[in-house]
C-alpha cells in the first residue's frame, strides 16, 4: 500500500499542510506566489523545507532559500 500513487499523494498533501502551517506560524502569511513554488516542490524538496524552517525568523528566510532550491 505504501507504493501506491494515491498513498504517496495523500502523504504528499499531509506533508504540506503541516509544512504551511509552520511556516506561517514561523514568519506570517505566505505570498500566493510562494505558496504555488512551495506547492510544486518535490517531497524530498519539502522534507528539506520542513528541516530548514526551523531556522527561520522572517518572509525573507522562506524566499532565500526557495530560491537556492528551484523546482
Amino acid at each position: 500500500m505504501r507504493e501506491s500513487v494515491i498513498y504517496q499523494d495523500i502523504q504528499q498533501e499531509k506533508a504540506l499542510s503541516l509544512v504551511m502551517r509552520l511556516l506561517q506560524r514561523k514568519v506570517g502569511t505566505i505570498p500566493p506566489v510562494l505558496q504555488l513554488h512551495i506547492q510544486a516542490l518535490p517531497s524530498t524538496q519539502l522534507d528539506d523545507l520542513a528541516e530548514a524552517l526551523l531556522d527561520f525568523t522572517a518572509l525573507q528566510n522562506l524566499e532565500t532559500w526557495l530560491t537556492q532550491h528551484p523546482v
